[in-house]
């Protein structure tokens, strides 16, 4: 883990499960404390989105951020038939 912890434990929960997924996760931002990026980068997933979703620093309520993360990487179309970035095997 190369970034320093979120505040908010059910976040950090939450971005531990993201990035055991293989999903990265970036600090910094504008208004966020950092994003969490999909390993498969695909225009077709999440309606060209690119699966990238906020995090933020101070959540209204962690629980229900943690689990809006949690959801994005469980929903993203082409990791659910997948489970593994390309070049990485289980």
């Amino acid at each position: 883990m190369d970034r320093s912890q979120h505040p908010k434990k059910e976040v950090e929960a939450a971005l531990r499960y993201a990035e055991s997924e293989f999903w990265r996760c970036e600090q910094g931002g504008a208004h966020a404390w950092g994003k969490l990026y999909c390993p498969y980068n695909s225009s077709t997933c999440r309606c060209g989105e690119f699966c990238i979703v906020c995090i933020w620093s101070t959540p209204r309520n962690p629980s229900n951020h943690a689990r809006h993360l949690r959801r994005v990487v469980d929903h993203c179309s082409i990791h659910q038939g997948h489970k593994a970035p390309p070049g990485v095997s289980h």
